[in-house]
């Protein structure tokens, strides 16, 4: 019988790493416990530099909280270290995002076997103004612990006009390695468009999922032309579709065919069968679902036909 994502979480148990962060009541049957060598991720390539990344990355929107509480550490905790166990390196803040970027920035020195080279860091520039857009970034860096971003994006194209010209100086300086832009939930597409036709990008950032497909019209064809890596954003509509499907029950031929365990692994499957997609980033602060997710990020992937037919199963 096929599970639920619920069902499946609710059976599978997390690897000793996680103990401290899981009560005796939630604790799964220890003869579920996932494989200590997890299987390696799909790895996809940074046009502008060939560097390989992870193709399932994690995102910190509404996810990585202020550390309140013990219960929250050892949570997000978790989260970083289930994350880094299983191969994942790409992880996406913004100033936007409250204290998310200080909550990465206090957690990622305390994950074992791990050091700045084990994280590829991506935030992002949100605020008007040449000087404003400078001192923001200065921060973000201080707040993740970082002396140099990764990838530096712009925010949902804000003040992109005074942005651009500080990222491609900084870039040229040894201060960030990429630079990119954004957009979310069909947000100003023809901008990005235009900058991705005129400007030298490394990434861009938008959404696309089973329920959003705007981006295989013109942003995918278009990132691959011109050799643009893509993070893809909220693959689950913010929650919405796994909401939607609630405890319908998972297809005996996604199960077999796909080798999916929950409906958030078919729709991650989705996204990911796109070779045009570099990376993408479902957001979560609860350890089960970190593990389910990074279990999208290996093993059959749907063809064109299975990926239509998913469409149907969702929609």
């Amino acid at each position: 019988m096929s599970l639920s994502r619920r069902q499946f979480l609710q059976a599978t148990a997390l690897t000793p790493i996680l103990g401290a962060c899981l009560s005796k009541a939630d604790s799964p049957p220890a003869a579920k416990t996932p494989p200590t060598s997890p299987v390696p991720l799909i790895q996809r390539t940074i046009p502008s530099s060939s560097e390989a990344i992870p193709v399932v990355g994690l995102g910190t929107y509404q996810a990585f909280s202020a550390l309140a509480d013990q219960e929250t550490r050892d949570r997000l905790t978790g989260v970083l270290r289930e994350f880094h166990l299983r191969g994942g390196r790409f992880i996406d803040s913004s100033p936007m995002y409250g204290p998310a970027e200080a909550t990465v920035g206090e957690l990622l020195p305390t994950i074992p076997q791990t050091d700045r080279k084990s994280w590829f860091l991506a935030t992002k520039v949100w605020t008007d103004g040449q000087e404003a857009g400078i001192a923001q970034m200065e921060d973000s860096a201080k707040k993740m612990g970082v002396t140099n971003i990764d990838l530096m994006q712009i925010h949902n194209l804000r003040d992109w006009s005074h942005h651009l010209p500080t990222l491609k100086a900084w870039k040229t300086e040894g201060k960030i390695r990429y630079l990119g832009i954004t957009t979310s939930d069909g947000r100003d597409h023809d901008g990005l468009i235009r900058l991705m036709k005129s400007e030298p990008l490394d990434f861009v950032q938008f959404t696309y999922n089973v329920d959003s497909r705007e981006a295989e019209n013109v942003l995918l064809p278009l990132a691959k032309d011109r050799g643009i890596a893509t993070i893809i954003n909220r693959p689950f509509g913010q929650g919405s579709l796994l909401k939607q499907l609630g405890g319908r029950p998972l297809p005996d031929w996604v199960t077999d065919e796909l080798h999916c365990d929950s409906w958030a692994q078919a729709l991650l499957k989705f996204i990911i069968a796109d070779e045009r997609v570099t990376v993408v980033i479902p957001a979560t602060s609860n350890p089960r679902h970190l593990v389910d997710n990074m279990g999208a990020g290996s093993g059959p992937m749907p063809n064109p036909e299975q990926r239509e037919r998913l469409v149907k199963e969702v929609l």
